[in-house]
């Protein structure tokens, strides 16, 4: 059996790191109903985090829809993205999105930050 879970080492685990993504965020990459923050780390892979409040998912079976589908498209796209820490937000209107909707939305943004972190890592060299 494969290993299909979602280790902790993916994500950001206290709130030193989301602070330091909030503070310092070099990144801001915008979708429908989604906005994703983002800040090089060393790591060598990707984190995330998720902040799904109650202002824009009321109900939390929407809440926890959306930490599953970005879940699911971060774990099956780590190896294409940079080495960064990333926050996620939801925006007004991502309850009334579908599935369908949101991962390729989640696929479009993580295409903006790999081509948004090339072009600093192009530029710093």
């Amino acid at each position: 059996m494969s290993d299909q879970g979602f280790p902790s080492s993916l994500r950001l685990l206290n709130a030193r790191d989301y602070r330091r993504v909030f503070d310092r965020a070099e990144f801001k990459v915008h979708g429908e109903g989604l906005m994703a923050l983002a800040i090089s780390n060393e790591l060598g892979h990707p984190r995330v985090g998720l902040v799904f409040s109650k202002k824009h998912a009321r109900r939390a079976v929407d809440r926890n829809r959306l930490k599953r589908l970005v879940r699911e498209s971060i774990r099956l796209r780590q190896r294409c993205l940079p080495s960064v820490d990333i926050v996620v937000l939801a925006k007004r209107g991502v309850t009334e999105l579908d599935n369908a909707t949101l991962h390729r939305q989640l696929q479009s943004m993580w295409q903006r930050l790999r081509r948004h972190s090339q072009k600093r890592l192009a530029s710093t060299s």
